[in-house]
């Protein structure tokens, strides 16, 4: 950057030079012509003349001229001087003044959100570039926060909508519940558990707005410690139990034993939570879910499979943007805010890792690749639940979980 303004530096230089040269040589004429030519003895009388009209005999007078004026010679040439080059170097002024003028109407065309790009003089190319390339960021930011605005309102429509269909139908149940006193056991029950199961889906399209204030208002920190994944991913294929038996799925574990990282147990566990709930939405019933971890040098990855409808390119592009909601899972009645993939990649940049998806017609896969725990490091290891394992010797190549009957 030190270069770039080499044409600004020159054209200053040449301007200062041109000053420099037109004071001394108007500085030159003067004194040749005023100070030591044709007009000195004119002045030297003018000023005699004067003294004697204010009284002072003339011989007084000359002594007071070569006092003040004739013994001080220099002096008054290096006034003079700096008074010429003052007033040259004050017109050279308004012509630099331009280079502000210029920058300020750039300025301008950025604050007026002008559609026209900003043409500075050749002399400010550098700032030129610089204030282009800041009006564009500032463009696409503006742009960026636009639509994550519009995806914000079209989600709160889209919860709207979702709110008000569980609690119709809640209400629903409950006024047929309420009139019909006579109504069958076995019909009451029915439109209860209905009503139940309205309730419950309610509850969560709510949790998804706390979802949203909370994912806005706070930053994700981590609480790192050392644990073991493979009891992890064990640990929530269990939790997810009930879950699977809605559908008739199973989940299949492969992984092996000692696979220690370095991270946040509870963070992490969303990360894997999300992605498995996501993966039990799109998943044909009576099918297996996989999770597999494998090493991969100094890391490992962690692949979560479903067998489902393949998701297309241009949304496996967007599946893991804030507030974004594929089409299908606007028809489905468990479609989300579209915060859990946006949260999960997160969490899982903060581990220094990544996330992606791959679809094709047989299956979907979600990959997270995480860094592995370094050597020498504690085995003492934690998971989500908080409680404490250590190391085994050993591996487990093959965990499989079924719905238990």
């Amino acid at each position: 950057m030190k270069n770039n303004y080499r044409k600004l530096k020159l054209s200053i230089l040449l301007q200062t030079v041109f000053v420099t040269a037109l004071t001394v040589l108007v500085g030159g004429v003067i004194l040749e012509f005023v100070i030591d030519g044709i007009y000195n003895d004119s002045f030297a009388n003018l000023f005699v003349q004067f003294m004697r009209d204010m009284n002072v005999s003339e011989e007084t007078a000359v002594s007071l001229y070569w006092q003040l004026i004739g013994d001080n010679k220099v002096f008054f040439m290096i006034l003079g001087f700096l008074a010429l080059f003052s007033l040259f170097f004050y017109i050279a002024l308004s012509k630099m003044t331009k280079y502000l003028d210029q920058v300020g109407e750039g300025i301008e065309n950025i604050l007026s959100d002008s559609a026209e790009p900003i043409h500075l003089i050749t002399e400010l190319k550098p700032l030129e570039l610089k204030l282009n390339e800041i009006k564009n960021t500032l463009k696409r930011q503006e742009q960026e926060a636009a639509q994550i605005e519009q995806k914000k309102n079209d989600l709160v429509l889209f919860l709207a909508h979702d709110l008000k269909t569980p609690l119709t139908s809640v209400v629903a149940y409950l006024s047929m519940l309420d009139s019909h006193p006579e109504m069958s056991v076995e019909e009451r029950a029915r439109y209860t558990h209905i009503s139940l199961e309205k309730a419950i889906r309610l509850g969560d399209l709510i949790s998804e707005f706390f979802e949203i204030t909370k994912f806005n208002l706070q930053d994700i920190v981590l609480e790192p410690v050392e644990l073991n994944l493979t009891m992890m991913l064990e640990q929530i294929a269990d939790e997810l139990y009930g879950v699977l038996q809605e559908k008739g799925l199973s989940c299949q574990v492969e992984a092996e034993e000692e696979l220690i990282i370095y991270g946040d147990p509870d963070k992490l566990a969303r990360v894997f939570d999300n992605i498995l709930r996501n993966a039990i939405v799109y998943c044909k019933e009576n099918t297996s879910l996989e999770i597999s971890a494998v090493l991969l040098g100094d890391a490992v990855g962690i692949s979560f499979a479903n067998e489902g409808e393949k998701i297309p390119e241009e949304q496996l592009e967007r599946i893991f943007d804030k507030f974004y909601r594929a089409d299908l899972a606007r028809s489905s009645s468990t479609g989300g805010a579209g915060l859990g993939l946006a949260i999960a990649k997160e969490i899982v940049e903060l581990h220094g890792g990544t996330i992606r998806a791959e679809s094709d017609e047989e299956k979907t896969r979600f990959i997270v690749v995480l860094p592995l725990k370094k050597e020498g490091e504690k085995h003492e290891v934690h998971t989500r639940s908080g409680r404490t394992f250590r190391c085994k010797s050993g591996r487990r190549k093959f965990i499989h979980r079924k719905p238990r009957h």
